[in-house]
């Protein structure tokens, strides 16, 4: 069966007009006398080039055919598989799909590689050809350009206490730790996930605020990654049996990444959480939030008063500080004194005093927000209003000329108003000083080069319980591509309601009204929900109805 398929791979390129039938002819003697493969073979006579070889053996084998300049690797994918892999079997992923992983090989009729890569990888592997040079230049992409193969070390950088990612020594421990890094800042990750499994290690990246898992590894390896990333952040390797916090800072391609770390004791090890802040990355402006224009303005004119209070809410992971530092931004001039209370301080602003909280030297936001009403503050930012005592103490300071601004975990604006109640603030105090509450989300964002459009008919499902004008809509969905990390998105923007305190709202605020009915007057005056402003970011190509519901349902919006 062997002979009969090399004699079929030459047939075809004979039938091409790639050889001639002597040239054939030669080729197979010359490859019963020594064994080579009868491709191999041509290219060594110079009768054909290595693309023919792969692209007569593509059509061959009815099977996708990636030239050079032409194969796009698929990063996460490749950098999960890891360099050694990749070169032992000539192999690639290029795409991700429901049927499972698409490899590029220079040899796919490699059965066992191809078992093998389904078992790293967890799904099923079907084969592509492409050419040793276009396979070179794709691991040359993903591995020599900050990924693996340049290997990892950070070192200790004396004059500034940080770390270096870039050395070529370390133990295997320390390198996967510089891989993880290194990986996470090139996938844009916001967070490392570290977790012991019962039998693996499991390595999860957070990117536009969805978890993926990106690489499993031998339980060996766990203790011995903590223990480096304990080093790193200075904190007790010997102690496991408590959480512990620590942070550290990480240069890599020019920018300081500042890393906030947290481990957390679980039945099968230390479970370690990693966020990573990009020191070096502008602060956002206003504009560049996701604001529909009307919502803007009128934000706008609320951070424009001189006292009251302006809260920002949402679950954890919904912008409440970006959009809080924006704000902050915007408010800077040097004749305001701004003041802010934070929890950890994530963003450097220049001219802006900031504070950072330590529980555990006495300094709490209630006890911070106390001495901050003693510097002459214009602006005073509280990081997040957590207990009575920092309510009470924010509204007064609203009260008494200073502008306040802070955020509050609630699923809506309205429900904003009924916390602060059930925290034990005075009604009358709250409707006097609260000029306006913001709910927030963040839905990622559309792949611009990959997104397909499709028309949603009148009595489609996926319009349930979604606020779409009738008729027949032109939307969009994902696809994946190899911008987009084969994800189908690529970052995220935010979707905002915003109630502002009129004296309708006010004055259901000192009858202790419900949140429902707060709401419901302020919609009646045109406050849009969360939901609503989402689907105008469906209408608008910005993001997928699936994206929408994620967020703004699944979330509790």
């Amino acid at each position: 069966m062997c002979v009969d398929l090399k004699k079929r791979f030459g047939e075809v390129l004979v039938e091409a007009g790639v050889i001639t039938e002597a040239q054939l002819r030669a080729a197979l003697e010359k490859q019963r006398s020594t064994g080579l493969m009868l491709g191999r073979i041509l290219v060594q006579e110079g009768y054909i080039t290595d693309i023919d070889v792969a692209q007569a053996l593509a059509e061959q084998l009815e099977l996708p055919f990636f030239p050079p300049g032409e194969l796009r690797p698929h990063h996460r994918l490749t950098r999960h598989i890891g360099e050694e892999t990749a070169r032992r079997y000539k192999a690639v992923p290029v795409k991700e799909d429901d049927q499972g992983v698409l490899v590029a090989m220079v040899d796919p009729l490699n059965v066992f590689a191809l078992d093998d890569l389904s078992f790293i990888t967890g799904k099923k592997c079907r084969p592509a050809v492409t050419t040793e040079q276009a396979l070179e230049k794709a691991l040359a992409e993903v591995f020599e350009a900050g990924g693996v193969s340049a290997a990892a070390v950070p070192t200790e950088d004396s004059s500034s206490g940080g770390y270096t990612l870039g050395g070529a020594e370390g133990t295997p421990a320390v390198k996967l730790v510089d891989r993880m890094i290194r990986d996470a800042i090139d996938e844009r990750a916001s967070d490392i996930h570290i977790e012991p499994m019962q039998d693996r290690m499991r390595v999860r990246y957070r990117i536009d605020g969805v978890l993926h898992d990106v690489m499993s590894q031998s339980l060996e390896m766990h203790a011995p990654c903590v223990s480096r990333i304990k080093i790193m952040a200075s904190m007790d390797i010997s102690e496991r049996r408590v959480p512990q916090d620590g942070r550290a800072e990480v240069r890599y391609k020019g920018r300081t990444i500042d890393l906030r770390i947290s481990t957390l004791p679980t039945i099968f090890g230390e479970k370690v959480a990693i966020r990573l802040l990009d020191k070096s990355q502008a602060l956002t402006e206003l504009e560049e939030l996701g604001f529909e224009a009307d919502v803007l303005e009128i934000y706008k004119e609320m951070i424009r008063r001189p006292h009251g209070m302006l809260l920002v809410t949402g679950p954890t992971g919904s912008g409440k500080t970006t959009t809080l530092m924006a704000t902050l931004r915007r408010l800077n001039r040097p004749e305001v004194n701004i003041i802010t209370l934070e929890d950890p301080v994530e963003y450097d602003i220049p001219g802006v005093n900031q504070v950072q909280v330590n529980p555990r030297a006495g300094l709490t936001f209630a006890n911070g927000l106390r001495s901050i009403v003693r510097q002459d503050p214009n602006i005073i930012m509280v990081g997040e209003i957590r207990d009575r005592e920092t309510a009470d103490i924010a509204v007064r300071s609203a009260l008494t000329g200073h502008l306040v601004l802070s955020s509050l975990h609630t699923n809506d604006s309205a429900g904003t108003v009924t916390r602060l109640l059930d925290m034990g603030v005075e009604p009358a105090l709250l409707a006097s000083c609260l000029l306006g509450c913001l709910a927030q989300r963040l839905v990622r964002v559309l792949c611009p080069r990959c997104k397909e459009e499709y028309e949603l008919g009148e009595t489609s499902g996926e319009r349930f319980g979604l606020p779409f004008p009738a008729g027949l809509l032109r939307l969009y969905r994902p696809v994946g591509c190899a911008h987009c990390n084969h994800t189908g998105y690529r970052g995220r923007t935010g979707i905002f309601e915003l109630l502002p305190v009129t004296a309708e709202i006010r004055q259901l605020i000192i009858e202790r009204a419900s949140a429902e009915h707060i709401a419901g007057e302020a919609r009646a005056q045109g406050m849009r929900s969360v939901a609503e402003a989402g689907v105008k970011k469906v209408l608008a190509g910005q993001t997928s109805i699936e994206e929408l519901r994620r967020v703004a349902f699944e979330e509790g919006a």
